[in-house]
């Protein structure tokens, strides 16, 4: 019985144990680190197994350029996905605002209803290599010319 309330006692805790905040920074207006309660307290998504928060609604937060404020120069900005092994990828913020590529790509903290350290999940992706695990850091980043 003190095994169960052991395991128990370490799933609950376990999105803390994880470290989870998530560091949103580079050419936005509020740079933000969220914490797992943030991220609890922001619109849920589901995408298959895995529940979190979609990718556009975090940068939302920073105050990147999306929705309206996504056009002319605007549309040179990507976003650099980092894990906490180094671990890249990169996400144009044309593809994830609604009026253009509307992708559905969570930031997740839950996989089967269960803590998980945060992740990229990219619904529609035919491989899993834009899968960020691990996710530490979103750089938001203008190209100029």
């Amino acid at each position: 019985m003190r095994s169960i309330r052991v395991a128990a006692a370490w799933i609950c805790l376990a999105g803390l144990s994880f470290g989870q905040s998530l560091a949103v920074k580079g050419d936005v207006e509020s740079p933000v680190t969220l914490k797992a309660e943030d991220l609890a307290s922001m619109p849920r998504e589901k995408v298959n197994e895995y529940e979190g928060v979609l990718l556009r609604d975090v940068l939302k937060k920073a105050g990147a350029p999306m929705d309206g404020k996504l056009r002319g120069s605007a549309l040179t900005t990507y976003v650099l996905a980092q894990a906490k092994d180094g671990y890249q990828v990169i996400f144009s913020l044309g593809e994830l605002d609604t009026a253009f590529g509307n992708e559905k790509i969570l930031v997740a903290d839950r996989q089967n209803g269960n803590p998980i350290p945060l992740r990229v999940v990219c619904a529609d992706d035919k491989a899993g290599a834009r899968s960020v695990k691990m996710l530490e850091t979103l750089e938001v980043v203008r190209l100029k010319k």
